[in-house]
C-alpha cells in the first residue's frame, strides 16, 4: 500500500511538472517584453492538490524546465525558488480553511494572497536585476513597478482559472485516488 501510495504522488507531481510547463508554454505576448501564462495557475492548483512541498516542487521543477527550453536558463534556479515561496503563501492561506476550502470564495482568498506574494517575489527579482544593471535603487524601484502589470494580468487570470476548475479537479483526484486503494 505504502508504494503504491509513492508511486502515485511521484507520478503525479511528473503530471503537474508537465502541465506547468506547457501551461507556461501556453502564452500571450504583452508589449513590455513580458507575458501571460497559464503556468501560474498550474503551481497553485499543484499546492492545493498535492500540497506544499509537492506542488510547490511540481511547479518549480515545470518552470525550471520551461525556462531551460526557452532561453531564461538564467532566471530558471530563481524559478524553483520562487515556486516555494509563493507555494509557501499559498499553502498558508489553504490553512486558513483548515486545507479544505469548501466554496469558490475561500479559494479567490487563497488566490489572492498567493498573487501578493507573487507580486512582491517579482518586484524583488525585477529590482535585483536592475540594480545588477547598474540603476541606482529608485530607479531599479520604478523600473521594476513598471513591469508589474503583466504580474498583475497573469494573477487575476490565475485567481479566475483555479476558481473555476479547482473543485471539479479535486472531485475528479478524490474518486481517482479512492479506486486506486480499493
Amino acid at each position: 500500500m505504502k508504494k503504491d501510495s509513492s508511486i502515485q504522488a511521484i507520478v503525479l507531481v511528473a503530471l503537474f511538472t508537465a502541465l506547468t510547463v506547457i501551461g507556461t508554454m501556453i502564452k500571450i505576448p504583452l508589449p513590455t517584453g513580458a507575458f501571460v501564462h497559464l503556468g501560474n495557475a498550474v503551481l497553485l492548483l499543484a499546492v492545493l492538490l498535492l500540497g506544499y512541498f509537492k506542488g510547490s516542487l511540481a511547479g518549480g521543477m515545470g518552470f525550471f524546465i520551461f525556462d531551460m527550453l526557452n532561453g531564461y536558463a538564467t532566471e530558471a534556479p530563481y524559478f524553483i525558488l520562487e515556486s516555494f515561496i509563493v507555494g509557501a503563501a499559498a499553502y498558508g492561506a489553504l490553512l486558513l480553511f483548515k486545507k479544505k476550502p469548501t466554496a469558490i470564495w475561500q479559494v479567490i482568498v487563497i488566490g489572492i494572497v498567493t498573487g501578493i506574494a507573487k507580486i512582491v517575489m517579482t518586484q524583488i527579482k525585477n529590482m535585483v536585476m536592475l540594480r545588477i544593471a547598474g540603476a541606482d535603487f529608485q530607479a531599479a524601484f520604478g523600473g521594476a513597478l513598471a513591469k508589474l502589470p503583466a504580474t498583475v494580468i497573469n494573477i487575476t487570470l490565475t485567481i479566475f482559472i483555479v476558481a473555476l476548475v479547482y473543485f471539479p479537479l479535486k472531485k475528479a483526484l478524490d474518486t481517482t485516488m479512492r479506486r486506486s486503494f480499493v
